[in-house]
Formats: structure tokens, sequence, C-alpha cells
């Protein structure tokens, strides 16, 4: 226990350093800012949900205790609580069947397990991505005139252009100032995916990971997704701060479908040669040119519509081992 305790109090402490370090004004704070979960997962994950609970707790405290409690209460919703609740999630299992003696010796066999669905920590994944975006933006401001307006004023003294007269690149700054809260929820959604796969993947390799390494490729969101993703979608076409949350809610979801499509890419391309090659250009391309993750957004609702995984599994068997 004290091990678990000393274990997790360091993961807060590199997690609250991650997360202060974005008061430098740094350009790799960002980044540091959005690896932050990082550790709590991986404490999480290893060592159990506990572990991600004092580490958290640690963390908080002090960071209020140094920054002051909107500080700490914005640490909590935006890294701790989702690193630990994803890391139990991970964790979360029950046994299918009981313990029976073996074929050999009479040992008892260990039961099988049945693991927290991929799909259904994808969906988390999602929830906590549109969250914390909305949290983010709704501390600008509570109606969309003055969001829009704070981040206007704020991207035109970014690009230098305050005293600028108005023309092209007013225009410029309108469709930033519209894009720029469903950007948000797209990288979220990214990097939190990315912590949570980074996390899993420490575990594993220190051996500390509790469950099988799922198969991703099978992945799939609940059916109620695509009715959750519909509705969004119709509220994108009402006005006010209202159409801007419904568009931060569809990005994250096409973002969650955008990494089904990659899974329904890994199934579909089972019986390739190359098949390393070209996955690796496929995942190469969508990085240079990421209007592309619409494609494979796309690709992810036609399997939720039509099954195309399942169609091809059914009619070809892979010949070869799943990677």
């Amino acid at each position: 226990m004290t091990t678990i305790i000393l274990i997790a109090i360091a993961a807060g402490c590199a997690s609250a350093l991650m997360f202060a370090s974005i008061v430098s004004g740094e350009l790799v704070s960002l980044l540091l800012l959005y690896l932050a979960p990082l550790p709590l997962m991986v404490a999480s994950m290893a060592w159990g949900p506990l572990s991600g609970v004092i580490g958290g707790i640690t963390a908080a405290a002090g960071l209020g205790a140094i920054f002051g409690f909107p500080y700490s209460i914005t640490f909590v919703i935006m890294v701790a609580l989702p690193a630990w609740w994803l890391g139990h999630l991970a964790l979360l299992g029950r046994p299918i069947t009981s313990g029976a003696p073996s074929d050999h010796g009479g040992a008892i066999a260990p039961p099988a397990f049945e693991w927290y669905p991929v799909g259904r920590i994808l969906l988390w994944l999602t929830g906590f991505a549109a969250l914390t975006t909305m949290l983010a933006l709704l501390t600008i401001g509570t109606d969309a005139t003055t969001i829009t307006g704070t981040m206007h004023q704020a991207l035109l003294r970014m690009f230098g252009l305050i005293d600028a007269p108005a023309g092209e690149s007013e225009q410029l700054i309108d469709v930033l100032v519209t894009m720029a809260p469903i950007a948000a929820a797209i990288f979220t959604m990214s990097m939190l995916t990315l912590n949570l796969w980074l996390a899993a993947k420490i575990a594993a390799t220190s051996g500390r990971l509790r469950r099988p390494w799922p198969d991703l490729k099978s992945t799939a969101l609940p059916p109620m997704t695509l009715a959750a993703l519909s509705v969004a979608v119709a509220f994108c076409f009402s006005s006010g701060l209202f159409a801007i949350l419904a568009q931060i809610v569809t990005a994250a979801l096409m973002m969650a479908y955008a990494l089904i499509g990659f899974a329904v890419l890994h199934t579909l391309t089972l019986a390739f040669k190359n098949r390393v090659f070209w996955l690796s250009f496929a995942y190469a391309v969508v990085v240079m040119f990421s209007w592309l993750v619409l494609t494979v957004a796309a690709l992810g609702l036609a399997d939720a519509v039509f099954g195309l995984r399942q169609r091809y599994l059914r009619s070809r068997p892979p010949p070869l081992p799943a990677a």
C-alpha cells in the first residue's frame, strides 16, 4: 500500500507540473497541458484506480495552494476526473465463467472475464472531450455574442490585425472564430485518446495491465450514438450559444467515428500483402491533409449503418493473423 501511495503522489506531482506549465506562456507548455492526464492514467491503469484518486487529490491540493481554488477545480475537471474514470473503466470487468478444474492435475483454472467494451470507453472519451471544451468556452462568456466577440479580438491581436482595415482579413477571422470551438473539440478528443492509448501501452509494457490487450480493430460505438449525432447535427442549425455547444458535440462525435473508420481500415486490409505500408500511407495522408479525417469519419459512419466489417469478415475470412 505504501508503494501505491508513493507512486500516486509522484504521478500527481508530475501531472500538476505539466498542467501548471501553461503559466509560462511557452508553446511547448500547450503540449504538456494536454499530456497532463497521462501520469494519472498510468497510475490508475497500472496500480489501480485508487492510485489515480490519490494522485489527483495530491495534484489538485498542490495547485490550489499555489495558484488558487479555481485553478484546482479546473485541474480536477479537465485532468484528474477523466484520468481516474477512464482508468477505472479500462480495468472494469466481470467473470463470465466460474473457475473450473483443468484437464491436467486438477488445478482450478481462472475464470474468464468480460471486460468493459472499448467502444463505450470511446464514448466516454467523447463526452469528456465535449465537456472540457464547453467549459473552456464558457470561461470566455455565457452567451454567443460575448464568446465570438472575445475570440474575434483575440485572433485580431494574434495576427496583428487589430488596426488593419476591414476586408478579407475580417472574413478570415470570422471563419476562424466559427471553426475554433470545432477544432478545439477535435484536438481535445485526439489528445485524450492518445493519452489513454499511451497509458495502456506503458502499463502493458511494464506487465501491470490487468486486462488483455483489446482487439481495437473490432471497436464499435453503441447504436444510439448515431441517433445522438443526428440530434447534435440538427441543433447545429439553431442559433446562439446552443448552436456552438451542438457544434462541439458534433465535432467530438465525428472524431469518434473517425477512430472507428481507422478500425474499419485495419479490418478491410487484413488480406493485403503490404498491409503495413498501406495503413502507414493512410495515416500519413490524413496527418498531412487533416480535412481527409472527414472521409475516415464517413467510413466509420458507413460501418455503423451497413456493418462493413461484419460483411467483410463473413464473405472473406482473413487469411493473415491480426496485427
